[in-house]
């Protein structure tokens, strides 16, 4: 398996719904930046999901979809990174999609809120801190998806110390 080649990128002789679900019904296939697309669709999706939710659910009910979109992520990313014959493909945004929603648990739906989510996540997420960076060594759609999980709970950490001071509400 290639680590990374620009022959075939974005190809994949992966089944039909891990290729849907690994780019996230197609927002992995955006350019510049798949991984922030993935990111926003996530956003979004999750904005209009969660606004229907009685308030009184919104954490379970992330922490919900975080584990329903790591447990089918990992198989899709494992069959879509096959396929493709590249160990990690800028496509595969399952990941992003389970760690920005790992960001957003017990986090009020406000646009400041969702705003530093995603700023957080990515940049913790490009940056991959101690021990993040070893989870990519995981095997296939497991490295893939489980270290930004890590990302995740780093984001999720920060934003609940600005929540808790009060930095992003008013």
């Amino acid at each position: 398996m290639t680590t990374s080649s620009p022959e075939g990128a974005g190809k994949s002789h992966a089944p039909p719904w891990a290729t849907l679900v690994s780019t996230f019904f197609g927002a992995g296939r955006l350019k510049p930046g798949p991984g922030t697309w993935g990111s926003i669709a996530t956003l979004i999706v999750w904005a209009l999901a969660s606004s229907r939710i009685p308030v009184a659910n919104r954490t379970l009910a992330t922490i919900i979809a975080a584990a329903v979109v790591t447990l089918i992520g990992i198989p899709a990313a494992t069959l879509v990174a096959r396929g493709s014959g590249l160990k990690d493909p800028q496509f595969v945004v399952i990941d992003e999609v389970a760690g920005q929603l790992v960001t957003l648990i017990a986090v009020p739906l406000a646009w400041k809120t969702f705003l530093a989510g995603l700023i957080l996540f990515r940049v913790f997420d490009i940056w991959k801190p101690f021990p993040i960076r070893r989870l990519e060594r995981l095997p296939e759609g497991t490295g893939i998806v489980v270290d930004d999980l890590g990302a995740g709970l780093y984001a999720l950490a920060v934003m609940h110390l600005l929540l808790h001071f009060g930095l992003l509400m008013g």
